[in-house]
């Protein structure tokens, strides 16, 4: 049978964003008997002296650990150092297991991990496709990153672009990810949208009377502002500071954080330095939790720097929604959540920097409970419809059975030409008509799935 071999640093039971989604995914298509194995480090995200089991199956999954070095995120050097020892044991271990017509998907932790995939699935001729969760090193120039406003950049791009034209197919987030790797010349055929996803069955809207964590937090008969996930650099805090100081004597408003990330030190040190009061950070909450987490603001914020939009996308979104929750982003009126935010009327676009709108808006959110009601359910409908893992599941099964048949059927067209007497031809087409109807019937399963879940 066929593998598929994921390639990402960070596997179950880490719950890391990359982490997770490529963990729910590959469950879900080893329980259509798909042959999955994962390359991944031996440790955690937000761990990185964790030792991980090297050698393990997971419900169904075949997982390889790869031995790296353990330097973690508190440094850029250590980092690359990291991420240059899973290249190295990822590669060699890759190239120990994939073989011909195999699948090989890269997702983008580390970046760049396609360059290496590109060259083991030209050497065994395997087939690649690239996951791609943002774009390296365009995404590290507009952050000034030390080292890439240099030349070495636009090597480092020609070559990631050499490895997503090796691809048979590139997946991406949306349209404004699709179109910046059109502009960048890759093969328009092979660029393909799935939307990352949550799991509305898993995550789902609670009330405020039922909810734990409101009681937990002092939260209620609040008008709460959340803000859950990573508060990483793509994101802008400073429109969400001036709209925090604004609000500062609004006693029944409060912005709760539920999370970390490189920016969090300084909105801590902001709101410490000017003695605000009407701010909370929680820690990130077990996945058993999200629920209750996500359902207790009564909005959420979402940010993305202007300059980001098709190089990165927010994944907090689709809990958000399935939570039944409204968002304000913060950023690029035409970009890829507010888009969705104005197609599906679950929500409001500010522009970076424009506090005064923002307040403004909140204000308006607060004030107007029952239009914030039903934006909330209509961003539940909308996950449920268009953005929920059985929605993404099928997309990606339906994809790679494809890929698979291609095989197959090419192995039997070949063995058609090798012995071309009749009989053996009658044989073989039979053959062949009873493998695509074995096929199209597991898709079939597929959308099934979908349809009545």
């Amino acid at each position: 049978m066929q593998k598929i071999i994921f390639l990402n640093r960070y596997f179950y039971p880490d719950h890391s964003a990359t982490s997770q989604l490529l963990s729910e995914l590959a469950f879900n298509l080893a329980e259509e008997n798909m042959n999955i194995h994962v390359i991944a480090s031996g440790q955690r995200y937000d761990d990185s002296n964790e030792r991980l089991m090297r050698r393990e199956v997971i419900r169904g999954v075949k997982v390889f650990r790869c031995r790296t070095t353990r330097f973690g995120r508190a440094s850029l050097l250590g980092r690359m150092v990291d991420y240059l020892s899973y290249y190295i044991s990822c590669t060699y271990t890759l190239a120990k297991i994939a073989r011909k017509d195999d699948i090989i998907i890269a997702e983008t932790d580390p970046p760049l991990i396609s360059i290496p995939a590109a060259i083991i699935s030209k050497i065994v001729h395997a087939k690649l496709i690239n996951w791609v969760q943002d774009l390296f090193p365009e995404v590290a120039i507009r952050l000034k990153i030390k080292g890439f406003n240099s030349p070495l950049s636009l090597v480092i791009k020609k070559l990631r672009n050499m490895a997503l034209n090796t691809a048979e197919i590139n997946v991406v987030l949306g349209g404004c990810m699709a179109d910046r790797l059109r502009h960048e010349g890759i093969k328009d055929d092979s660029v393909k949208i799935i939307h990352n996803w949550s799991d509305s069955r898993k995550i789902h809207p609670v009330n405020s009377n039922f909810n734990s964590l409101i009681k937990k937090w002092n939260l209620k008969n609040k008008f709460v502002v959340g803000y859950s996930g990573n508060m990483g650099r793509v994101h802008d805090f400073y429109t969400i500071m001036g709209a925090i100081k604004k609000l500062r004597n609004e006693k029944d408003i409060v912005f709760l954080f539920i999370g970390s990330g490189s920016q969090k030190p300084w909105v801590e040190e902001e709101v410490l330095r000017l003695g605000l009061t009407n701010v909370m950070f929680v820690p990130y909450q077990p996945y058993e939790k999200l629920s209750e987490s996500l359902s207790a603001p009564d909005v959420h914020l979402i940010t993305l720097k202007s300059d980001m939009e098709g190089l990165s996308t927010p994944s907090k979104f689709y809990g958000i929604a399935a939570a039944g929750r409204p968002v304000v982003f913060i950023g690029n009126g035409s970009g890829e959540i507010a888009r969705i935010l104005k197609e599906e009327n679950c929500g409001k676009v500010v522009d970076i920097g424009d506090v005064s709108y923002l307040v403004s808006t909140l204000y308006d959110l607060k004030r107007k409970k029952r239009q914030r009601s039903q934006m909330g359910d209509l961003a539940r409908q909308a996950l449920v419809e268009k953005y929920d893992s059985n929605v993404a599941f099928s997309k990606w099964s339906i994809m790679l059975r494809g890929l698979i048949n291609e095989n197959e059927n090419f192995l039997n067209k070949k063995s058609i030409a090798i012995d071309p007497t009749n009989e053996n031809i009658c044989f073989l087409e039979e053959k062949m008509d009873i493998l695509n109807e074995k096929n199209n019937a597991l898709v079939s399963r597929s959308i099934s799935k979908y349809v009545h879940r």
